[in-house]
């Protein structure tokens, strides 16, 4: 499964959400993400998922790698994961509102979100391994 990751960076902040309903045992904090539809480059997927998981458009600035996850037991499922660092325009890290899916890709009810900033010094704790690129995207590596 092609999937993106979407690093989005501003003023030592990086963007994250953590879902309303489900309990963060179970889906800890999280970055926008998400398949790469047919016919779609990764870098187009990433602007997308950026939009649709949190309302807020946003650009690439570079790929920072990609990364294989295996995602059992939760999911029978190993994603290749293309990472990307992004930036917003006019963002406010102090900033906190609510996002969400209508239709989720994996069949489940409608869910909502919470996105915030995290300080970069605390982004260790991203859930699902999506924290394994964040050294190589401050250093300004690619990681492959």
């Amino acid at each position: 499964m092609k999937k993106v990751a979407c690093y989005v960076v501003h003023d030592g902040h990086l963007l994250v959400f953590t879902h309303d309903e489900l309990p963060m045992t179970v889906t800890g904090v999280q970055i926008p993400a998400g398949s790469i539809e047919p016919g779609e480059s990764p870098e187009e997927a990433a602007v997308r998922e950026l939009f649709e998981e949190t309302g807020r458009h946003g650009q690439v600035v570079r790929g920072v790698g990609i990364q294989r996850y295996d995602l059992r037991p939760a999911r029978d499922e190993v994603a290749v994961r293309h990472y990307f660092r992004m930036r917003m325009t006019a963002a406010d890290v102090a900033e906190r509102w609510t996002a969400g899916e209508s239709d989720p890709s994996h069949g489940e009810s409608g869910t909502s979100w919470t996105c915030w900033w995290i300080p970069l010094t605390d982004a260790h704790v991203l859930a699902a391994g999506f924290g394994a690129l964040l050294g190589p995207m401050l250093a300004g590596t690619t990681a492959q």
